[in-house]
């Protein structure tokens, strides 16, 4: 609650900080200026979860991307303010400039990153870490701007009425902490489902430029000189106009940007309230792609290379329960029911737009033989964690397998913990056995075996291997998905024997010698010494 003020103490004030001439009472234009604070804060946070939420998307690693945006973001808000000092002589026109600089920038800043993002992350070199490099420009100049408002806001109120420094500073604070509220739940539930990051972000740089100009222009227009007022409204007005044309062709853009990400031949697109998913290719001869979150996941040139050994060796032994968590597209469920002593495969995927795509799309569907048809298969929707915590199934699965995006990824932390896996022990019959799909070996091996690790601290007994991502004579990019894929094959009592099942289907890329060769490529890259993920120590 804003109390009433006290008045300040005897002092002399600076020279430039005479009574503002309003043209509404003191008390009205008091309240418009805490709540013109009101909205710089929710914008300014939309503009930091907006950085926040499009770096983790372009990268990967959330909990990195989120440090480093809100670090450098509050030291440039410190460095901000300080340097608002020098501006206080014009606080009126310097706060005019700022909120439409800070619009411009802010509004503008997810459609510059998503643009270096399509058209520049491939080029390697000097310009590997290019992207990264702007986001942190980006969020250096936000708070630059950001905190340089709150020492002119402060001048603007005692320009109108001066009072004690501790309640100025309490009323500012309190409808700058609201209006951060305001903005944080605003991002998530309204703006990014109903709008998008694009438009999302330049909507709110045009909230930011309209109030800031409004105030300035309408309540401090006294203190501005003429030709101030016009250049005031001039840049306002250019300001909204550029992000009124950047609006009216975002549709455009993100188009041509997905094409320069994903290729020319881009098929079909979803943003889901779980992430992006885009299909490429699938007609014509071409082989079909499938990008999660603007990573390759399926390549239609390889896939049945890492499929064939992510499901064949643990199908040597029982399998008529089968359980797999993740694998909405399809293809995990392909191999198993290749098997007749399959009885039922539960599939537990946490997209369900990815499962409707591998059941309706005609490329994809027909990649993964039509498994939804198949009436062994039974889907849910769910986070895998969460259905194994709370369906709490008997031991009973013969088979687990967990196909799931790789570990180095912050979402999927979870899912490779020691937590996890004890879970998944809990659903596994005593002579079941469990195959962990644990990311590229050769680019990240101790990722690999620290998975392996978690395993064994789980109380499972773990064999691994490691087989070529690429295909020989494949035109496959190998920039756009891993050279190799590491797994682990684990059991609760002995552990596991890496083999084909005599009578099963024969696989067309694995052999018993190969599968041979491919443990001894894993066992070739072990790290020692590592310790198990945990939900409180992710170690990944």
């Amino acid at each position: 609650m804003i109390e009433p003020h006290a008045p300040a103490p005897p002092g002399t004030p600076p020279p430039w900080a005479g009574p503002a001439r309003l043209p509404v009472r003191p008390a009205t234009g008091r309240f418009l200026v805490l709540a013109c604070v009101f909205v710089c804060a929710a914008c300014g946070l939309v503009y930091e979860l907006e950085l926040v939420a499009l770096a983790s998307y372009l990268t990967g690693d959330s909990v990195t991307q989120a440090s480093v945006v809100l670090s450098v973001m509050v030291f440039a808000m410190g460095i901000g303010s300080l340097a608002a000092k020098r501006l206080r002589r014009l606080a009126a026109a310097a706060f005019g400039a700022l909120e439409a600089l800070l619009a411009l920038v802010g509004g503008c800043s997810a459609m510059t990153l998503y643009a270096v993002f399509a058209w520049t992350g491939d080029w390697g070199g000097l310009w590997a870490s290019g992207p990264r490099w702007l986001l942190v420009a980006f969020s250096l100049a936000i708070g630059l701007l950001i905190g340089a408002e709150v020492p002119l806001l402060m001048e603007l109120i005692q320009r109108i009425r001066r009072q004690d420094a501790g309640g100025a500073v309490a009323d500012l604070f309190a409808a700058d902490y609201v209006g951060a509220l305001v903005g944080g739940l605003a991002f998530p539930f309204l703006l990014l489902p109903l709008l998008g990051q694009l438009t999302g972000t330049m909507l709110t740089g045009a909230v930011n430029a309209v109030v800031g100009g409004a105030l300035v222009l309408g309540l401090f227009r006294r203190d501005l000189t003429r030709r101030a007022r016009w250049l005031l409204l001039v840049a306002n007005l250019a300001v909204l106009g550029v992000l009124a044309t950047a609006t009216v062709l975002v549709d455009d853009f993100e188009r041509a940007a997905r094409e320069a990400v994903y290729g020319k031949d881009v098929r079909v697109t979803l943003q889901t309230g779980v992430r992006e998913v885009a299909l490429t290719g699938g007609t014509d001869g071409r082989p079909l792609d499938l990008y999660v979150d603007g990573r390759l996941r399926v390549s239609g040139r390889d896939e049945d290379r890492y499929h064939e050994a992510l499901v064949h060796p643990a199908m040597d032994g029982p399998h008529a329960r089968v359980l797999v968590l993740g694998g909405g597209d399809g293809l995990a469920a392909r191999e198993v029911l290749r098997y007749p002593g399959v009885r039922r495969v539960d599939i537990v995927a946490l997209d369900p737009a990815v499962v409707d795509l591998a059941r309706r799309d005609p490329a994809l569907s027909r990649l993964n033989g039509h498994v939804y048809g198949d009436a062994r298969l039974h889907v849910t929707t769910a986070d895998a964690f969460r259905r194994l915590r709370t369906s709490a199934p008997e031991p009973s699965y013969d088979v687990v397998i967990a196909d799931l995006p790789d570990p180095g990824i912050t979402a999927s932390t979870k899912l490779y913990s020691q937590e996890f896996y004890g879970l998944v022990r809990r659903a596994l019959a005593p002579d079941g056995r469990l195959v962990v799909h644990a990311g590229p070996v050769s680019s990240h091996p101790r990722a690999f075996w620290t998975v392996d690790a978690t395993l064994r601290a789980a109380g499972l007994r773990t064999t691994p291997y490691r087989v070529g991502g690429l295909r020989p004579g494949s035109h496959c990019d190998p920039h756009s998905g891993p050279r190799d894929w590491g797994f682990l094959l684990a059991s609760r009592g002995p552990r596991p024997a890496l083999a084909l099942a005599p009578r099963g289907p024969r696989p067309a890329t694995l052999t018993e010698e190969s599968l041979r060769a491919a443990r001894r490529a894993a066992q070739a890259t072990r790290v020692q010494g590592l310790a198990a993920s945990t939900l409180v120590h992710p170690r990944y």
